[in-house]
């Protein structure tokens, strides 16, 4: 889904850099000021000094005069504020939010998708867009503003001290949306699980380790030959779950090793 961030007449350079950096962690890079307190912001030391790097995305920002303007193209709009209004939206929790929203719109994509199966002018396949508002640092929101969303997110906070810098804000929210859209995977990674990139042992070295096992509790007595029951396939089992390693197989190797000559010197 498409995603704007917009800011609206954000009063402290900083903030704006510290957006930008935010949503670039994220993966976005729709950046819409309006009406901001300097007019060179997006230009300022200060603004890319805590952009830190994600300057991309203060190239790509626009600057407009009114919210109409940064509304533009986009569908479902998200106000950002602490404290419900006696009328307008409806206050819910941002993952809560999210997994509703992204829900619904599988939904219409589907049905949009069998009235128009050829993506036709009926706009089929026009992908919905998501904006995220910010209002200024010392005022918040202005209700007309926060009554034309579809939702005001409020992020839980200690009850005691729910302050947060609008940038925080600003990576929390672009956090949890990027979470709710699939997530990143760990750097280094790439989309694979850890363990997917160590080799295996194969099914010889586990059937050794096993056996090499099966001596080393027969000598300390934990295993009665006459009567093993199902010990030995249960132990299969588990290091099947496990997926071991060739250096995993040798570790436990050794602790056979070590149980056998434990079991030696106790008989001497």
């Amino acid at each position: 889904m498409k995603t704007r961030f917009i800011l609206i007449q954000t009063s402290h350079a900083g903030n704006v850099g510290a957006t930008a950096r935010a949503m670039k962690t994220m993966g976005f890079d729709d950046l819409v000021l309006v009406a901001p307190r300097w007019a060179n912001v997006l230009r300022r030391e200060e603004t890319i000094q805590r952009a830190s790097g994600a300057l991309d995305v203060l190239e790509k920002a626009r600057i407009v005069e009114t919210l109409d303007e940064a509304l533009d193209g986009m569908s479902h709009l998200c106000a950002t504020a602490m404290t419900p209004r006696d009328f307008g939206p409806p206050t819910r929790q941002p993952r809560a939010h999210f997994e509703m929203l992204l829900k619904e719109e599988r939904q219409a994509q589907a049905e949009r998708a069998l009235q128009a199966p050829n993506g036709d002018e009926d706009g089929a396949t026009r992908e919905a867009g998501v904006a995220f508002l910010f209002g200024s640092e010392r005022f918040g929101m202005a209700n007309e503003d926060v009554y034309r969303c579809h939702v005001a997110l409020s992020i839980p906070t200690n009850p005691g001290f729910g302050s947060l810098n609008l940038g925080a804000a600003v990576q929390v929210l672009a956090y949890d949306w990027r979470q709710a859209l699939g997530g990143f995977p760990l750097a280094g990674q790439e989309g694979a699980p850890e363990e997917a990139a160590a080799p295996r042992a194969d099914a010889r070295q586990v059937a050794g380790m096993l056996e090499h096992w099966e001596r080393a509790l027969e000598g300390i007595g934990f295993l009665d030959p006459a009567a093993p029951k199902k010990l030995m396939p249960r132990l299969n089992q588990l290091f099947n779950r496990a997926r071991l390693t060739p250096e995993e197989i040798h570790i436990l190797r050794g602790v056979a090793k070590a149980m056998l000559e434990t079991a030696e010197r106790a008989q001497r």
